[in-house]
């Protein structure tokens, strides 16, 4: 699926639920609502290898804003910091991001679904909560910063699973001692699949179930794709 901003994942699955009248459907990793792009959904049988997709790494395109931080890490969030935006040149820029390339460790944001004590992040900041979380080790293959015109710049990223682009944003706002926020983001890859075959959500909703199916990938076609 290309999925359209302003949806949650989960409103994703409940329309393909509902048109093919089919109670076994996931998701194989969230995106926030103001994100777009690929989500990939498994069916019925394939739910089992849903862990499988999950951990395959995504590629990524976005836009971050400079001299903004927000309680969300991207433009949904209330502001609680703004500092003025430097004359930065290129080289500054590229370095703030070479700085988050290969291995290092990440602290997931509190508005996100990792779990503390049974209960989602997310649900404890919307009571105003923040609890201790555990940084994470994550791995950046490859980026490109692919404009600059302050205070926005352009970016794309290589990730591995459990990556939050929000907070890498955050992160590089920090190194370039303005901060900044995420303003928006699309998923363009996950393992093996582009979003360039994904079917939109305009294209699901007038469709027929048996429009849908075709669209369909067998598990035996998805363990050729994924060169197992």
């Amino acid at each position: 699926m290309d999925k359209a901003e302003g949806m949650t994942s989960h409103d994703v699955v409940a329309l393909i639920r509902r048109k093919l009248e089919m109670k076994k459907v996931g998701h194989c990793g969230t995106l926030d609502p103001i994100a777009t792009g690929l989500l990939l959904l498994t069916l019925g049988r394939g739910t089992k290898i849903q862990d499988l997709l999950m951990s395959e790494d995504k590629k990524y395109a976005g836009t971050l804003a400079l001299g903004i931080t927000t309680s969300t890490q991207d433009r949904q969030g209330k502001v609680i910091d703004q500092r003025p935006v430097p004359a930065l040149d290129e080289n500054q820029v590229r370095a703030a991001f070479e700085k988050f390339c290969g291995d290092f460790y990440q602290m997931p944001p509190m508005v996100s679904a990792i779990k503390h004590g049974g209960v989602p992040l997310y649900k404890l900041a919307r009571e105003g909560k923040v609890v201790e979380r555990e940084p994470r080790l994550v791995h950046v293959y490859r980026y490109t910063v692919d404009r600059i015109a302050l205070p926005e710049i352009d970016f794309s990223v290589v990730c591995s699973k459990g990556f939050y682009v929000r907070t890498y944003v955050h992160d590089i706002g920090e190194t370039l001692g303005c901060g900044a926020h995420l303003k928006s983001l699309r998923r363009t890859k996950s393992g093996r699949f582009g979003v360039d075959r994904a079917i939109s959500v305009a294209e699901i909703k007038s469709a027929s179930r048996e429009e849908i199916l075709k669209r369909i990938l067998t598990l035996p076609e998805v363990s050729r794709m994924r060169g197992a």
